[in-house]
């Protein structure tokens, strides 16, 4: 069994029907499971896919952006260690997808062993840099605060902000925002995954979005209706009505979702009461 905490007082219990991998990378505790769900992915104990849920849940993280965004060639992924939402961007068109992911043992396990994602040869071929997907492992925040390339699409997917000292929270404060911000190309989006939206678990959730308002012209949100995670898009211009741009674009999308429509992204781009009023 695995205890996922929650929230204070709060706890999942994951059943574990095989473990397939258990160990400690040099970053996190790497648990790849037999669940309910199909093959499931927990760091530090914490769910980040499962073979049920992936799809959702990435859509929801990559879509919207790819919609919001004016152009989609180059995209820079920080983390998503299964490499879905690189897939995606090469499927809506990207001619250079850098994937910065500074735990290379937690890459190539979920390769090895997620029927979703990069596979071995797929992974090979990256970080060889022979495709369009460049894979390299090292810290996201190094390289965001060094690099010179541009992108019309930056996208960062880690584990939560944790109120505890983490190593990746700093990829949640609005110093690393605003670094991401500059690299991004004329009509540019950066995207992170922002937290849950339950009243009993939104603290990130209620950080970021005010992190994203001090941060960029243009903030859309999208909180999955099938999932519990919300994300947040930013473009550093201000768009009147960047659902309504997202929508008409939808049609021509390179990459055909699973789970998104068009009422979707309508009905889903509202951010919740408590995160709209939080410190009014």
């Amino acid at each position: 069994m695995i205890r996922e905490p929650l929230a204070a007082g709060l706890t999942r219990h994951w059943d574990v029907d095989e473990v397939v991998v258990d160990t400690r990378t040099a970053f996190q505790h790497l648990v790849i499971a037999r669940t309910a769900q199909g093959l499931s992915l927990f760091c530090d104990d914490d769910r980040q896919s499962t073979e049920f849920s992936q799809l959702t849940y990435h859509e929801a993280l990559m879509v919207p952006a790819l919609l919001l965004a004016d152009r989609v060639d180059r995209v820079l992924v920080i983390g998503s260690s299964e490499g879905v939402v690189c897939q995606m961007a090469v499927a809506a068109g990207a001619s250079v997808v850098d994937h910065i992911d500074i735990d290379e043992q937690a890459v190539k396990l979920c390769a090895e062993h997620l029927p979703y994602g990069y596979t071995l040869d797929e992974l090979a071929l990256a970080e060889k840099g022979e495709g369009p997907v460049r894979v390299r492992y090292i810290d996201g925040y190094e390289y965001i605060r060094t690099t010179s390339e541009r992108y019309d699409i930056v996208l960062v997917d880690l584990p939560d902000e944790r109120e505890e000292e983490a190593q990746h929270n700093r990829l949640y404060g609005e110093e690393f925002l605003r670094m991401c911000k500059a690299l991004l190309t004329p009509g540019g989006v950066v995207v992170s995954q922002a937290g849950c939206q339950t009243m009993w678990r939104n603290t990130t959730l209620v950080r970021m979005w005010q992190r994203f308002n001090d941060v960029f012209g243009t903030v859309a949100y999208y909180g999955s209706d099938e999932h519990e995670w919300a994300y947040l898009f930013g473009r550093a211009d201000e768009v009147a009505d960047p659902t309504a741009l997202m929508v008409e674009r939808l049609p021509a999308c390179g990459y055909r979702p699973e789970s998104i429509d068009e009422l979707a992204l309508r009905g889903n781009s509202i951010p919740p009461y408590r995160v709209r009023h939080a410190g009014a």
